[in-house]
């Protein structure tokens, strides 16, 4: 038993040997393989035409504003409309108790025509002391007291025209009207109500919302920086789109109406350093209301020859700047430090740094190094290159 356990264990490390020397022999035999430059994926640099759209914060305000208050004191007898409804220009809104101004407009035509009877008596006794001047039997003092009296009654006859003028007014402010045409608000007082004239309070509110303003703001330095491109030539206008304007809604949906650009305020405010944009836009089915927030699509211009790198090939160096590595014709790694303008979709627009025909890096950056051989393949972009909405500026400046 002890020599057949010998003989085993001899036979099992005699198998464990070789083994170990066959694995030795298959290593030593495989030869380590030649690795040939890294494969990179690159944009070829093309120079395009591109619009650019700057997207904006605003607030929508209404197009019209009245606060109806009354212009005479009273008690309000009737309220004529339904709250939240539209309402024209000159529609009854409220009924103020027309009683007291109706008599006192009586009184004021009653005293108007006392005043004219009283007038051809007093310019028959000018005629008569006039005559008997003549015969010097009236003294001087007379005729004169006779025509001051005659003038005295026509500025009565005047004033007294005045005082119903002023009471027909007065009457005519019980009905309380509509000054525009628009959506009415609530009522702030109800029928039964004293109302005194010229009241801080007003009844009601009505607001014109179609059209609608919408008011934006910009900042100054972005003004700068567009009519530094516009100057340089850089950026064109496009006179007949410039004006117009799109919308965003809070929830991200399109607004389906443009507006038109209207003006540019000539104030800043000093505590943000921006200005505002006012925009007029069509709103028929109300779907826009005051106070709500939205955003602007607003047009700066065209570059004719924009170059777009997409933003994945751009990359930080350690001082912060952006740079990207191409590859030159040499096909041989280089890197170029860039001027990025604005972030358009996925997409870089780059001002500096970059010439038309660079074949720009993007995929495959972690394998290479500035001077360093690569083979290169064209980048394919896929269907998702991030321009939906073409030069609209998502991010701030790269520069």
């Amino acid at each position: 038993m002890l020599i057949t356990d010998s003989f085993t264990r001899i036979s099992l490390l005699g198998f464990l040997a070789a083994g170990l020397n066959v694995l030795r022999c298959n290593t030593q035999e495989a030869p380590p393989r030649p690795q040939g430059p890294p494969e990179v994926a690159v944009a070829t640099m093309s120079p395009e035409p591109i619009e650019l759209i700057t997207e904006l914060p605003g607030r929508v305000w209404p197009y019209l504003v009245a606060e109806v208050r009354p212009q005479v004191s009273g008690i309000i007898q009737k309220r004529l409309f339904e709250e939240g409804s539209d309402v024209r220009a000159g529609d009854v809104l409220y009924q103020i108790d027309a009683a007291p101004y109706e008599a006192a407009y009586s009184r004021a035509k009653a005293a108007l025509a006392a005043a004219e009877a009283n007038l051809p008596a007093v310019k028959a006794r000018v005629e008569r002391y006039k005559n008997a001047l003549a015969e010097r039997a009236v003294s001087r003092q007379d005729y004169d007291e006779a025509v001051a009296a005659l003038e005295q009654a026509r500025a009565t006859i005047e004033l007294r025209r005045a005082e119903v003028e002023s009471a027909r007014i007065d009457l005519s402010y019980t009905p309380i009207k509509a000054p525009i045409s628009g959506r009415i608000g609530k009522s702030n007082i109800t029928v039964g109500a004293l109302v005194t004239a010229h009241q801080p309070t007003p009844l009601a509110t009505i607001q014109q919302i179609d059209p609608i303003y919408v008011d934006v703001t910009q900042s100054t330095a972005e003004l700068l920086r567009l009519k530094q491109g516009m100057e340089t030539g850089r950026l064109s206008k496009d006179d007949e789109n410039q004006r117009r304007v799109r919308l965003r809604l809070e929830d991200g949906t399109p607004y389906p109406l443009d507006g038109t650009l209207q003006f540019r305020d000539v104030t800043v405010d000093p505590s943000t350093g921006s200005f505002i944009l006012r925009i007029v836009f069509p709103n028929p089915e109300h779907l826009l209301l005051p106070g709500m927030f939205v955003r602007a699509l607003v047009r700066e211009g065209i570059v004719q020859n924009a170059i777009l790198v997409p933003q994945q090939a751009v990359s930080r160096d350690h001082k912060g700047n952006p740079v990207a590595l191409i590859v030159d014709a040499e096909g041989k790694v280089q890197q170029k430090t860039l001027a990025a303008d604005r972030a358009i979709g996925n997409k870089w627009l780059v001002s500096s740094g970059l010439e038309p025909g660079d074949r720009v890096i993007v995929e495959g950056l972690q394998k290479v190094r500035p001077g360093m051989p690569v083979k290169t393949v064209p980048f394919d972009a896929g269907q998702n290159d991030g321009l939906a909405e073409q030069g609209v500026q998502s991010a701030p400046s790269a520069n």
